[in-house]
């Protein structure tokens, strides 16, 4: 039986003979269970989109016709996170599209399994999920794909799957601006204060810091390069360990704002004045970098853009629409303000 004979509602019978399966494996495709290999669950999909089957899996809206997406961050604690989430909620408001926020923080300990957790997009009709800042397991993106519902994930923590689309902005790039900046500056003894080691935003500034430094002949001084998160604390420590070498750095270069900010905060305690005893650069360009004593020199992203994109390219797999790439990533821009000067004469 060719494809083009099946009829246009076809039974279970119908679409188990036509691919070489039994009609209880195809209610099992269909229901998105998770005990069907890859090469069977592709063939069944091929029978019933050839008949242009649309089953309950591929509802992507409410019952009165609303798209609803669900927005996921590890937590809502950042300034970071709020704006990206104020890009897709504008986005959201312009397109008529419903956000739902959930914070892996404050899940409960008893929270659904991934398998569970798709089923439960599936039944209340969401279109699908905006993932940011966060480690989104393999087990969970399997059973997204089993029911066919779309991910985007912002700054992922881990390299996400070929297939995910990712949104982000030039970190290699801000962070090479960055480094390059205070080199230019002067600056020699030059460290890094950065978040998750292993995460992929953070990897990628790193090594444009790295960059920096080599094409100009300089050296990353031993216990210059610091890890830890993105948060003021980190910052904080990261300083003190800093200054406990025995020759410190005259200039740092932030993984984020937040980090920056507990520069500044040890910094003042210790009786450093920033930026003439030290220069540094933040990460994000978030509101606090502007408000900040000093007003902290940062390379900003385009945080509300990046929402923004997320949401845009959600719907239009929503539609079934083919994407050109999947990966999104938008320019970062060096922006000077007065946390950085010439370093002190020795």
């Amino acid at each position: 039986m060719s494809s083009s004979s099946l009829p246009a509602k076809p039974t279970l019978a119908v679409v188990a003979e036509r691919a070489g399966v039994s009609p209880p494996t195809v209610s099992k495709v269909i229901n998105g269970r998770a005990d069907v290999s890859a090469d069977t669950r592709a063939r069944v999909l091929a029978v019933l989109e050839d008949a242009g089957y649309r089953s309950p899996l591929q509802r992507r809206t409410t019952a009165d016709g609303t798209t609803v997406v669900e927005v996921v961050f590890d937590a809502l604690d950042s300034t970071y996170s709020v704006e990206i989430l104020n890009g897709i909620l504008h986005a959201a408001g312009d397109l008529g599209v419903e956000v739902m926020v959930s914070i892996t923080a404050v899940m409960p300990l008893n929270q659904s399994t991934p398998e569970q957790r798709a089923q439960r997009m599936v039944d209340e009709g969401r279109g699908g999920m905006i993932v940011v800042t966060s480690a989104f397991g393999g087990a969970q993106l399997s059973a997204f794909r089993r029911r066919r519902i779309p991910v985007v994930v912002i700054d992922p923590f881990n390299p996400p799957p070929a297939d995910v689309v990712s949104v982000g902005a030039t970190n290699w790039a801000g962070g090479k601006a960055a480094a390059e900046h205070l080199i230019e500056l002067g600056h020699r003894r030059i460290a890094f204060l950065g978040g998750p080691e292993t995460a992929e935003c953070n990897q990628a500034r790193l090594h444009g810091y790295m960059a920096a430094l080599m094409a100009r002949g300089l050296e990353v001084e031993p216990g210059y390069v610091r890890m830890g998160h993105f948060r003021t604390e980190d910052g904080v420590s990261g300083l003190k360990e800093l200054l406990a070498l025995k020759e410190p750095p005259t200039a740092i270069f932030a993984g984020n704002d937040s980090i920056a900010l507990g520069v500044m905060a040890e910094a003042r305690r210790n009786g450093l004045r920033i930026p003439d005893d030290l220069s540094l650069v933040g990460f994000d360009g978030t509101y606090q970098a502007a408000e900040a004593i000093p007003p902290l020199t940062s390379v900003a992203q385009p945080l509300q853009e990046m929402g923004r994109a997320a949401l845009r390219t959600l719907l239009r797999q929503v539609r079934g629409e083919q994407l050109d790439s999947q990966r999104v990533e938008l320019a970062t821009q060096l922006v000077v303000r007065e946390s950085t000067t010439i370093p002190k004469a020795n």
